[in-house]
């Protein structure tokens, strides 16, 4: 093989992907922190005294992408198996006779990729943390100015209780404070050099082989592992599940904003300009279409997850084909969950907010969204039970007969008054305002933690 192939396009991505985080996953991108890792344990080796120093620095500033030949270097990888036997080559080939024989002095192809891949996924889980807080700081502003904006909470599909619509957007900000959270640590965890030979055992490397280690994981800021970890893959598992969790949360999200938006709710309403959400054939559509394509992007990132535990089965003390894994997998949970974050971004922060529909839809169920209040309150007088039972008899009435809960409870003989006006919606929210706002103040703690 010869030519390189294109890489399969992608339409959602073309339309919505982060291109950010993609960037961090080009083949040069890539190619670039071989580069790196090659040049740091160069300049290791010179310091430790493995290597001349100057042999060092020459070895060190070989380690360009423009001494690359790109074409040349997938052709041969293609016969080998793998890319860092003919990228050193390429690297030696621009030195002369000394120098070029200290190329990769010591290492195994899998100690220069993993430390390449080390590279990336420190940076990969800044631009999460970034869009995390973009995502965070938008729900956060919209739950506390709607901390007291009565709506329908609804369990299995169906009207419950009243709530706020800033105590619903609260447990999304709890979300994504508990996965800014984990973004810290997930960094440390996949910010580690690997550095231990062809079997784990460094012994090409010499005595010197844990000072080495040391240096060349301080030359590019990341930190020394224990043992090898070729075939210990837990740190790239970690890294995908964080990715996964912050595509649960786009995905949860970009649902609750699609079902909110239904014609039978209209309750919110996605931002857009002229044609936005716009049907070819019916004029009258506005699909929230960010939320679609969240969904789209987070779904596809949940499904890299098993692909990557199959991954972390590689037996002995080298992977043989579950390694390949990664290279596909890791490269698309990252530019999927951050690209679901991104545009689920875009629809938190431009959202419409319809509190006048979210009062009139508390009422669409002949008040039924009432039933739990009114027995808490007759229950002081006939126990739980018999209250349970009166107002569950009186629901049943209110469909049968499109009479309000209410005005049936008020036909019946009973020790208190249960009426609409004796109870509403806004007199039982327990404490749904203050749970808004207690959010608010977590998610700016934990933000600010992190900085």
């Amino acid at each position: 093989m010869t030519d390189r192939v294109a890489p399969i396009g992608s339409l959602l991505a073309s339309m919505y992907g982060d291109g950010d985080m993609a960037a961090l996953f080009t083949l040069e991108s890539t190619i670039t922190t071989w580069l790196r890792s090659e040049a740091a344990l160069a300049t290791a080796q010179g310091r430790a005294g493995d290597i001349d120093p100057d042999v060092a620095t020459a070895v060190a500033a070989a380690c360009r992408l423009d001494n690359i030949d790109v074409e040349a270097l997938l052709a041969q990888s293609c016969d080998v198996g793998y890319p860092i036997l003919a990228l050193v080559r390429q690297i030696a080939g621009h030195l002369p006779d000394g120098p070029n024989g200290r190329v990769h002095f010591g290492a195994t192809t899998q100690d220069i990729m993993d430390t390449g891949l080390a590279l990336q996924l420190r940076d990969a889980t800044t631009i999460l943390e970034t869009r995390l807080i973009a995502l965070g700081d938008a729900i956060a502003a919209l739950a506390l100015a709607h901390a007291d904006t009565v709506q329908a909470a609804r369990t299995h599909g169906q009207q419950a209780v009243p709530t706020t619509f800033g105590a619903k957007l609260a447990i999304f900000l709890e979300q994504a404070a508990t996965r800014l959270e984990n973004v810290s640590a997930t960094r440390v965890k996949v910010a580690v050099l690997s550095l231990h030979g062809g079997g784990g055992t460094s012994a090409a490397l010499g005595l010197r082989a844990a000072r080495v280690r040391t240096e060349m994981a301080a030359e590019l800021g990341i930190a020394v592992p224990p043992a090898a970890w070729h075939v210990n893959r837990d740190r790239i598992v970690a890294f995908g599940q964080l990715c996964v969790e912050v595509a649960v949360l786009a995905v949860r999200l970009a649902r609750e904003i699609i079902d909110l938006s239904r014609s039978e709710i209209a309750e919110v309403r996605e931002p857009g300009v002229r044609h936005s959400g716009a049907s070819s054939t019916m004029p009258q559509k506005v699909n929230p279409v960010l939320s679609e394509a969240a969904i789209g992007f987070g779904v596809a990132a949940e499904a890299m997850l098993p692909a990557l535990l199959r991954a972390g089965e590689a037996g002995h003390e080298r992977a043989a084909g579950e390694w390949q894994i990664e290279w596909h997998a890791v490269p698309q949970v990252a530019v999927l969950s951050s690209s679901a974050l991104a545009v689920i971004t875009r629809a938190v922060e431009g959202l419409q907010v319809f509190p006048d529909v979210m009062s009139a839809n508390l009422s669409v169920d002949q008040g039924l969204l009432m039933a739990e209040a009114y027995m808490i309150v007759l229950a002081e007088h006939l126990g739980r039970e018999r209250a349970h039972d009166i107002v569950y008899d009186a629901s049943a009435e209110a469909r049968r007969t499109g009479r309000s809960l209410g005005v049936v409870l008020a036909g019946l003989e009973l020790p208190i008054t249960l009426d609409d006006q004796t109870i509403s919606p806004s007199t039982y929210l327990g404490d749904a305002p203050d749970t808004a706002r207690r959010s608010v103040e977590h998610w700016t703690k934990v933000k600010e933690a992190t900085s």
